[in-house]
């Protein structure tokens, strides 16, 4: 295939790198668009690929996890980025942590380097024409996000990242918590945690007493104007949530017969009813605060957070009903997305995001069919997520358990129900390598 008819990959991330390897691999030229060191964004300091922003860490690497699942199944693909942290890895327990310099030497070379790869140091400005793949990222430039606007319209692309918490159902403790709406209209759609009176003044001093995340320099506190966080609102009085957020009207505790004196609603996040989220908790305060200080509302003292609340600086597409399951713009075909901006959270999630964009244009260019990456892998689910999430309050999203099709599960033993899982993945895994020659 001439080098003319190279795919355009605009941004050398941790997505955009994927992307292009898998595209190289598979005998597809490559013209890789990188804005650095011509421009920087304000997150950014170095100008090598792939370069790690926050954390060095990729987080845990156990299968009974789901980060360290999405992990294997990267491996099992021939995944650049998970080569480039093995190889420039450093201790860190049971978490993936590598040298964040060595890491992006160790990508640019392999890309700088490949036959196929041409790299381009320019900013980006409109959506390119032909086959292409975006990786710009969570901090695109103002003029590629403005084309994306239009492309897509106003309510396409969103700016700032505003979630609250999500915890697992099975991790709830149901002698606390009761299920019923307001009033008893729609059902028993909310699980309900009920507050003391003692109760909510102890937990509305943890909450102000809280350490809240730093802001970068890139950020300000425009972000809160459109949602306001749980802690501000709780700093304009110390019955601002009880008659916010946390009101109990409409309520009765079924164990009490009484309305409780406040009330932490959890809303179903999921089709099959294993995630909540907090309702109304969007929230700047660090994860561990979060859990400490949550962990305070009866029925929560145990939960799991697959999601902690964020609030910062985050473009982002309503990806839902715009991109497919391989990431593909449904109203353009041949134009992927891929990292950050599709709604995946995190850096092992981007690089999924960009193999499926990688091998599925590739496919695309070979005349094969696209890969179908299913619910029961890690990596399909997160792709199910972005397409298909049913909700209107689209945010971006980790890797966890409860978005992937698991069937029944023998053993009530977290452990070793996510055991189970991971071995599940991992067979069907094998089963779409041989049936799409990945």
């Amino acid at each position: 295939m001439p080098k003319e008819d190279a795919v355009t990959v605009v941004g050398a991330g941790l997505a955009g790198s994927e992307a292009a390897w898998q595209l190289a691999c598979h005998g597809v030229p490559v013209r890789l668009v990188e804005m650095k060191p011509v421009k920087f964004s304000p997150a950014h300091k170095s100008a090598g690929f792939a370069e790690l922003v926050c954390s060095n860490s990729l987080r845990g690497d156990r299968l009974q996890n789901a980060v360290g699942l999405l992990k294997e199944e990267l491996r099992r693909l021939d995944s650049l980025i998970l080569r480039a942290a093995e190889a420039t890895r450093v201790p860190a327990g049971g978490a993936l942590a590598v040298d964040r310099e060595g890491f992006s030497r160790y990508i640019t070379r392999v890309l700088t380097e490949h036959p196929l790869v041409t790299v381009v140091h320019e900013e980006v400005a409109e959506l390119p024409e032909g086959d292409a793949i975006v990786a710009t990222g969570p901090l695109t430039s103002e003029p590629l996000s403005a084309a994306i606007t239009r492309y897509f319209g106003e309510d396409g692309l969103f700016f700032f990242d505003a979630a609250a918490p999500i915890v697992t159902a099975d991790s709830l403790d149901y002698s606390k918590v009761f299920r019923q709406s307001r009033y008893d209209l729609g059902g028993e759609d909310y699980l309900n945690c009920p507050m003391s009176r003692e109760e909510y003044f102890a937990f509305y001093r943890a909450l102000l007493s809280a350490e809240t995340a730093e802001l970068h320099d890139f950020e300000n506190d425009r972000v809160f104007e459109g949602c306001m966080p749980v802690e501000v609102m709780a700093s304009r009085g110390e019955m601002t949530l009880a008659y916010g957020p946390l009101k109990p009207r409409g309520l009765t505790d079924p164990k009490t017969g009484k309305r409780p004196f406040a009330v932490v609603q959890l809303r179903q996040d999921d089709a099959e009813g294993r995630l909540y989220n907090i309702v109304g908790f969007q929230t700047h305060l660090k994860f561990g605060e979060q859990k400490r200080v949550f962990g305070m509302i009866p029925g929560l003292e145990n939960a799991e957070f697959v999601r902690y609340g964020v609030m910062h600086r985050n473009t982002f597409l309503r990806s839902p009903g715009k991109l497919d399951e391989n990431y593909q713009a449904v109203a353009r075909p041949g134009l992927f997305f891929a990292g950050q901006m599709t709604g995946v959270e995190g850096y092992v999630e981007s690089t999924a995001s960009g193999y499926v964009a990688g091998v599925s244009m590739a496919a695309k260019r070979l005349g094969r069919p696209l890969p179908r990456f299913s619910r029961r892998t890690a990596i399909g689910a997160l792709a199910h997520y972005v397409a298909h999430y049913p909700g209107r309050d689209f945010q971006p999203m980790n890797v966890n358990f409860g978005i992937m099709e698991t069937g029944a599960l023998p053993s009530r033993k977290k452990q070793e129900r996510y055991a189970a899982v991971a071995r599940c993945a991992l067979e069907e895994l094998s089963r779409i390598k041989a049936e799409y020659s990945l």
